[in-house]
């Protein structure tokens, strides 16, 4: 009320500085020209230092202990001179942080001048981000707005152009979202919150379905489809389902419905526990909630069922639990949350092709949190949150309520972002709950770009949001450039080693045909050789079996034969003529000319000697005494 300070975590830091000095921590905040409390019995003029017990021990003294109220006023006498008090910036931009330090009698004009020397960023470009109050512009003067000694603030720079990025169409991007589809099992009337990528079919849908009701496909019922789902095979984004949420409703075909005491059982036994006391809500009013909505939120939160089991097993399992509770009590319109391991969300967001890729944004829930109620319901299920969410963003949750999953998920922090961020997580308050994680993959790790805490509002939550796209959206063109020079050179070594392919297979089968046409060369020579071996034993079988041939002297009658050749040789030899013609045709086979293949032609008249009988000797063939012959190819 004293000094407009609404950040809680600021406060308490203040108090601890001071010793939980009230008055001390007031007036160590308030500019010292203004540092006046007054009392009811009266004013005091504060002198000395600012941060001194003794200087204020009067007031406290003075005041009673049960009607004590103090107000900051102009003083009317004395003006306290003192020093001028430093104030240390630490400013965030993509993936710099500068450092700056200067008095609080500066401007924030003077920080951003700081700043476009630092950053060379014009100073009109910059909107400078993370004041704790109100309207801010470049004339306004530090002291007034009565900041702490140290401050985080951040650059966002709408104004410059926004590196280029390449859009799909409306079915791919389509394809990329994430539907959530609240299913109801109508036998048991429970609802599943179950998450799928717009690539998903209708027939993994049933199926998934199938898992967690144990109605088989072909006996679901279904209720709820678009007229345009006509086929199983269809993919969730083209089948005209609502984005992002689309309610459907299963039943059994074929079973009856669930008797009430079966439907019972499966309900989850409702308690309610507070062992909290009235005094730990006695300062409700400082937060801008009063009495009967702090204790109405507070019981109707411990009435609902956890968020998660404890110690659950299956990640998944504790997700859908997550997201059905979380419908209940905030309503259907929130977040899509991934239903999977971490590991599975890392893959989803981080493991695509560089167009596809995401920022992943995890939700730590606290039930027992006094800002839980306020953050889901104002402003995580805000719609201006839950669409940029679900374009942007792959979104998983976590319950850190139980001990048991607050260590479990240390543990998986610890493996996937290092020690560090997980010893920040551990030394959170359970009144800084709910957090909101904003990780980017890199190539080689996860880097946590904002860890943003409960205690903020919707407009602030967006904005962190966009700085964080803003600087994941460089970091995506990067990736995107190496992926395409990298696919370029995958294709070029694809391109060489399909020719590389065809080269050998030409080769193979090049040197293949060569070796069946030496093959067959082979098998024709051998038949060829063994033909003419054949051939030559038929002619010498012939040539031995020949009669000798009579001498010229011979006292019987000789006939004299003269042979030529298609190739213009004469051979001559002398025959009986009582011999038969069969006889002219071995001699003549034993010369390499069988009569199966050559015709034996005469002269005058002329005539085929090979149609005559072999039987007739040559006398009664006329080839008696002498006759030139010629031997003609058959045809």
């Amino acid at each position: 009320a004293c000094t407009g300070i609404e950040n809680i975590d600021e406060a308490i830091t203040l108090l601890e500085q001071n010793n939980w000095d009230l008055v001390a921590a007031i007036n160590g905040v308030i500019p010292q020209e203004n540092g006046i409390l007054q009392s009811e019995y009266g004013v005091e003029t504060l002198h000395g230092p600012a941060y001194g017990p003794s200087s204020h021990s009067a007031a406290a003294s003075s005041a009673p202990s049960s009607s004590s109220a103090f107000r900051h006023v102009v003083p009317s006498r004395q003006i306290v001179e003192r020093q001028p008090r430093m104030l240390d910036f630490r400013v965030e931009y993509r993936d710099r942080n500068v450092d700056v330090v200067l008095e609080d009698s500066s401007s924030v004009g003077d920080i951003k001048h700081i700043l476009e020397n630092e950053l060379q960023i014009p100073a009109s470009k910059m909107l400078l981000k993370g004041w704790k109050t109100g309207d801010v512009d470049d004339s306004t003067v530090l002291k007034s707005l009565h900041l702490p000694k140290n401050n985080s603030l951040y650059v966002l720079t709408p104004d410059l152009p926004p590196p280029s990025s390449s859009h799909s169409g409306a079915l791919q991007e389509s394809l990329n979202q994430n539907f959530m589809l609240i299913v109801t099992h109508r036998e048991v009337q429970r609802e599943y919150n179950l998450n799928f990528s717009g690539s998903s079919t209708i027939q993994e849908v049933k199926r998934n379905v199938y898992d967690l009701t144990s109605i088989p496909v072909r006996h679901q019922l279904w209720e709820g489809w678009p007229p345009s789902a006509t086929d199983d095979s269809m993919t969730l984004a083209a089948s005209g389902l609502t984005f992002p949420c689309h309610r459907l409703t299963v039943g059994r075909r074929s079973s009856p419905v669930q008797t009430r005491e079966q439907s019972e059982e499966q309900c989850t036994d409702v308690h309610m526990v507070s062992d909290s006391d009235g005094d730990d809500f006695e300062d409700a009013t400082e937060f801008g909630v009063d009495d009967g909505e702090m204790f109405g939120v507070a019981s109707s939160a411990l009435r609902k069922s956890p968020m998660m089991p404890e110690n659950a097993e299956n990640e998944g399992d504790a997700l859908l639990q997550f997201t059905a509770e979380f419908s209940s009590r905030y309503g259907d319109c929130h977040p899509v949350y991934f239903i999977g391991s971490l590991e599975a969300a890392f893959q989803e967001a981080f493991y695509g092709k560089a167009r596809d890729r995401k920022l992943l944004a995890i939700y730590l829930h606290h039930d027992e949190s006094v800002l839980t109620n306020v953050f889901c319901s104002q402003m995580l299920c805000a719609e201006s949150i839950v669409s940029y969410l679900s374009q942007n963003f792959i979104t998983w949750a976590w319950d850190m309520t139980k001990e048991a999953n607050r260590a479990r998920f240390l543990t998986m922090c610890t493996r996937h972002f290092g020690s560090v961020v997980a010893q920040t997580i551990r030394t959170q308050k359970t009144d800084q709950f709910p957090l909101f994680l904003i990780i980017m993959g890199k190539r080689s790790s996860n880097e946590v770009l904002n860890v943003i805490q409960g205690n903020t509002t919707v407009d602030e939550l967006m904005m962190r949001l966009m700085a964080a796209m803003e600087i994941f959206s460089a970091q995506q063109q990067e990736d995107i450039k190496d992926e395409d020079e990298r696919e370029a050179r995958e294709n070029v070594k694809r391109e060489q080693d399909e020719a590389y392919r065809i080269s050998l297979e030409a080769d193979r089968a090049k040197r293949e045909a060569q070796e069946r046409e030496m093959a067959e060369q082979f098998r024709l020579e051998q038949i060829r050789k063994e033909q003419e071996e054949e051939r030559e034993a038929i002619r010498l079988s012939l040539e031995q079996s020949l009669p000798p041939e009579p001498k010229e002297e011979s006292t019987e009658s000789v006939s004299k034969l003269r042979i030529r050749t298609p190739s213009g040789e004469f051979f001559e030899r002398r025959f009986l003529a009582s011999s038969k013609l069969q006889v002219v045709f071995d001699f003549v086979a034993s010369k390499g000319y069988p009569w199966e293949e050559y015709k034996l032609l005469g002269t005058f008249p002329r005539r085929d000697v090979t149609q005559l009988d072999p039987n007739k000797s040559l006398l009664e063939v006329k080839l008696y005494p002498q006759e030139t012959l010629f031997l003609e190819a058959k045809e």
